[in-house]
């Protein structure tokens, strides 16, 4: 089987490997990256109580657990495959609730969290499968009328990146997938492929965003805070 079969996602002992054959490189990698994708202040404020039971979801080394922490918030909990990335967290932040994960399904009960980020983590995951099944998750482990925060990458349009999309669509059978230059294989999205995603969330707010990337590029980023529904209670503040 070819790495771009692999990658559009199979089953290993019941659970969906999220990273799949990128494993190697976040354990590789892990004390090198600085991720950059913000939280906004003013979202947190109106949407996300500092009660909330919260999931960062693909946490990587726990900096947004750590800024919510500081923030105020003291049940959160962060999830990532990379052992190296939850290695470093641990060591950074002690104190926090860093877990290694395999995959979903994950040992947590149906609607057990207030809110579930996701920040650059479906970036990550190339394959249409794996980004799904991540999705599927965050709605099952959050409440009615919890809440899902989307930070991620849409597609650029400097000549940087349409020259990557180009190259490495044929490999990997979808415009937007390509290989970094130290071996990352991350997608960027259409607004179709996000809004798809989310067709199971109302979206309450989106925002775009300037970023680093990871390897210390400029780039555009999109944000959306979206609602699982809850019947009779209005999911728009006021």
């Amino acid at each position: 089987m070819s790495f771009s079969q692999r990658l559009r996602g199979f089953r290993r002992g019941g659970k969906v490997r999220l990273m799949e054959d990128q494993q190697l490189y976040w354990d590789r990698v892990a004390a090198q990256k600085t991720f950059t994708h913000p939280l906004d202040q003013g979202w947190l404020d109106t949407f996300i109580p500092k009660t909330a039971r919260i999931l960062d979801y693909g946490c990587g080394y726990g900096r947004i657990l750590a800024e919510l922490a500081s923030k105020g918030y003291t049940n959160t909990v962060g999830m990532d495959t990379s052992a190296a990335m939850v290695e470093r967290g641990r060591r950074a932040f002690p104190k926090l609730d860093i877990r290694i994960i395999q995959g979903v399904p994950i040992e947590e009960a149906d609607a057990s969290f207030d809110a579930v980020l996701l920040l650059a983590v479906l970036t990550c995951i190339p394959s249409n499968e794996g980004q799904e099944a991540v999705v599927r998750e965050a709605r099952r482990l959050l409440q009615p009328g919890g809440t899902l925060y989307l930070s991620d990458m849409p597609l650029q349009a400097d000549s940087r990146n349409r020259v990557r999309y180009a190259r490495d669509a044929p490999r990997f059978g979808t415009y937007g997938v390509f290989e970094t230059d130290d071996g990352a294989v991350v997608r960027h999205h259409d607004k179709q492929r996000l809004g798809a995603l989310l067709a199971g969330f109302e979206t309450v707010a989106t925002a775009s965003i300037a970023i680093s990337t990871m390897n210390g590029h400029p780039a555009a980023g999109v944000q959306t805070l979206a609602r699982v529904g809850r019947p009779g209670i209005p999911t728009h503040p006021g």
